[in-house]
């Protein structure tokens, strides 16, 4: 993490402040550390991007308890802790965005994705909700479902071709790109997909 923190700090000729702090989100205590880190730095949040997350592939027979707890703590929990937490800045100041990186799975099951898929289910819930209940506030909240991505987690799903997997930084930039416009227009629910022939 120190190296990408070198390189984004010399991209923008250390124009902007960039920190990390590690954790592991399926334990309250760290992710209290993380949020402590952040207000230490920082004095109000006007942008949150809940993108960890936990992916799983097993029948339900094999799962155990466990890795739905673990699942649920990344993929659910923290966002709604962050977004509780982060949200109060947003709404003092009357203008936020939280971007929610949910998937597919968002809409759709699949096979032996059980606890996956049904962790970026309640993501989405918890986003429909935010969106209502924030945007009086001016606060526009984003469910971004992409298709597999070509990350580490991506190359854990052995059954699809990785090759045909999303580029991350195309993803990034139509993030970027999508929470930009500060008028009327909101997409609060968008689904990047491949473009194929």
């Amino acid at each position: 993490m120190k190296k990408l923190q070198d390189n984004l700090e010399k991209k923008n000729n250390n124009k902007c402040k960039i920190i990390f702090q590690s954790g592991d989100l399926t334990k309250i205590s760290d992710v209290k550390k993380i949020i402590n880190s952040v207000r230490k730095n920082f004095k109000t949040i006007d942008i949150l991007i809940n993108n960890a997350g936990i992916f799983l592939s097993k029948p339900i027979l094999k799962s155990d308890i466990n890795e739905f707890q673990n699942i649920f703590d990344v993929n659910v929990k923290a966002p709604f802790l962050f977004c509780k937490e982060f949200s109060r800045d947003m709404k003092e100041k009357k203008w936020g965005r939280i971007i929610n990186i949910g998937s597919s799975s968002s809409y759709q099951g699949f096979s032996e994705g059980t606890i996956y898929c049904s962790s970026k289910h309640a993501l989405l819930g918890l986003s429909r909700s935010l969106f209502a209940e924030l945007k009086e506030s001016k606060i526009r909240v984003f469910s971004i479902s992409p298709g597999s991505i070509k990350t580490k987690m991506g190359k854990q799903d052995k059954k699809q071709n990785y090759k045909t997997f999303l580029d991350p930084k195309e993803v990034a930039e139509y993030i970027v790109y999508s929470i930009n416009f500060d008028k009327e227009l909101v997409s609060e629910e968008i689904r990047l997909n491949r473009f194929t022939m």
